[in-house]
């Protein structure tokens, strides 16, 4: 019976029109988070494909090499990361983690058959860290004494050079990534006063380092083996930030000198952009959120000063603050419910319309549950900030 007595009141006191219009402007703004929580988790996912448009981001540095080149080495100049330098680096905040590429330190030569023809030339190799490469080929490993085949990874630019470049003005028999591992490579590594053959293969083909690689156990022993100058400082290093395309990035690397290798730095803005563009959207859809809350403690305070006597004479008949703010809390908490369900279904329907145009330049769509876990955190943080501001007003109105 006190159930019935306190829902009439709540029935015939409470505006539709005012409850409606909470009800649309948290609708809209929720619709517009997930959204754009959407369309950033869809296209932040390209990150994990083969050649990704926007990446979490690692950048190869150097040092700037003047107009004097060689001759600038020749007298002097070091064109090398110090120790301190990388622990500088490190420091800045938007440095994730710093790794070293090792350059060989003697002299590399290839030799192999392609076609019948025979081919050879002089080579460079690094190493680098193995969390910092994009791929992860099998057979990635080098234990001197044991293996007598080095495994390469190449940078997949090399071979297209190689595809509509050399090998179409040379006549040479064009190849794929799979036909490229099964070409039996020969290394000759010479220095300090020694020289040996070695089996190599291409096992992999990287995006990110543009290099030859070798694992790190191979250049370790061929720099202690065949090196001429000893331990040296790295001269390029690459770095995983945690902020892509912040502008504090060029800032640093103008300061010091430092120059960042192909165009990561423009996906990097890409990638900052992204996420300002993201940030505001989802923050103009926030405010509406806060101006719908406001809405509906402006409608539960009208209500509220509209039915003070009856308040007091509820009170009188012994209802407690938390008896009558329940019925406002279901109110409000069942409102909220049909509201997120909405802005899922928009988000749903809405994310369709990118889709295609982003599936068309190799992207694909993300999972859309990261957005649906959104919605819930914060339509629930709303309704738990609901339901406090109205007993909040029910106990003042009690009282007052």
């Amino acid at each position: 019976m006190s159930k019935d007595i306190v829902w009439r009141l709540l029935r015939r006191n409470i505006s539709i029109w005012q409850t409606a219009g909470y009800a649309l402007a948290n609708f809209v703004g929720l619709a517009i988070v997930l959204c754009a929580v959407k369309f950033y988790c869809d296209v932040r996912s390209a990150a994990e494909g083969d050649d990704p448009y926007v990446t979490r981001d690692y950048l190869v540095i150097s040092r700037s090499v003047s107009g004097l080149g060689s001759l600038g080495s020749l007298m002097g100049a070091d064109n090398s990361f110090s120790p301190e330098a990388i622990a500088d680096l490190e420091s800045q905040p938007w440095v994730k983690r710093v790794g070293a590429f090792t350059s060989s330190d003697f002299s590399v030569g290839a030799s192999l058959d392609m076609g019948g023809r025979g081919m050879s030339t002089a080579l460079f190799l690094e190493s680098v860290p193995e969390e910092f490469f994009d791929v992860k080929p099998a057979g990635w490993k080098f234990e001197p004494g044991v293996d007598t085949t080095v495994p390469v990874i190449l940078n997949k630019d090399y071979l297209t050079l190689y595809n509509y470049g050399f090998a179409a003005s040379a006549g040479l028999p064009k190849v794929s990534e799979g036909m490229v591992g099964m070409v039996p490579i020969r290394l000759s590594v010479s220095g300090n006063g020694r020289q040996q053959w070695l089996k190599a293969r291409v096992v992999g083909f990287s995006s990110r380092l543009n290099t030859i690689a070798v694992p790190q156990e191979f250049m370790d022993w061929a720099n202690g083996k065949f090196g001429e100058s000893g331990s040296k400082n790295p001269s390029r290093l690459i770095i995983e930030t945690n902020s892509p395309g912040s502008p504090d990035i060029d800032s640093y690397l103008s300061a010091n000198g430092y120059e960042v290798a192909g165009d990561k730095a423009a996906s990097g803005k890409a990638a900052y952009f992204l996420s300002v563009a993201t940030a505001v959207v989802g923050g103009i859809g926030i405010v509406i959120c806060v101006l719908a809350f406001g809405i509906l403690m402006l409608s539960v305070w009208l209500l509220l000063q509209k039915n003070r006597d009856k308040l007091h004479n509820l009170m009188l008949q012994g209802y407690t603050p938390g008896a009558v703010g329940r019925y406002y809390c279901i109110i409000t908490g069942t409102v909220n419910a049909v509201v997120l369900a909405g802005a899922v279904a928009v988000m749903c329907v809405v994310s369709e319309l990118w889709r295609e145009p982003l599936a068309a330049i190799g992207m694909e769509g993300a999972s859309p549950w990261p957005a649906v876990l959104a919605g819930v955190v914060l339509m629930g943080a709303v309704t738990l900030i609901n339901f406090a501001a109205i007993r909040k007003q029910v106990r003042r109105s009690f009282v007052g």
